[in-house]
């Protein structure tokens, strides 16, 4: 049980970190060093406004600042519960996914962000 409870306890203190802090407001955060130098945006750029946002309760905000952030947070969620749930029946918590699982989801990761940094997928953008 320590360890899903830590890792809970290390999450919640980042987030409150990221809800006290305002990253909407300039000189807190470090800037995307591949924003800065391309222009372009990577699939974390806007992850801590989308952070902010969820933490004062305003989806429509976290979705708009990064939606595949605001999906991972609720997948964590799941995840953790199942990780406690496994913990507390004194069972390992094993996601073991094949290959193809782990193709896809870089496959996710490199359309959303060829799309959000394209004119129609404006609306992905940070």
């Amino acid at each position: 049980m320590a360890t899903p409870l830590g890792i809970l306890a290390t999450v919640t203190a980042a987030f409150a970190y990221v809800g006290t802090v305002d990253p909407n407001e300039p000189g807190h955060y470090p800037v995307c060093p591949l924003l800065k130098i391309t222009g372009t945006f990577c699939p974390g750029c806007g992850g801590l406004r989308s952070a902010h946002a969820f933490i004062h309760g305003d989806l429509g905000a976290a979705f708009s600042a990064n939606a595949l952030a605001t999906t991972g947070y609720f997948l964590f969620a799941a995840v953790w519960v199942l990780w406690l749930v496994r913990a507390w029946r004194g069972q390992p918590l094993r996601i073991v996914l094949a290959p193809v699982w782990w193709w896809s989801i870089g496959a996710l990761l490199l359309i959303f962000t060829v799309v959000r940094n394209l004119p129609f997928g404006s609306a992905l953008a940070p």
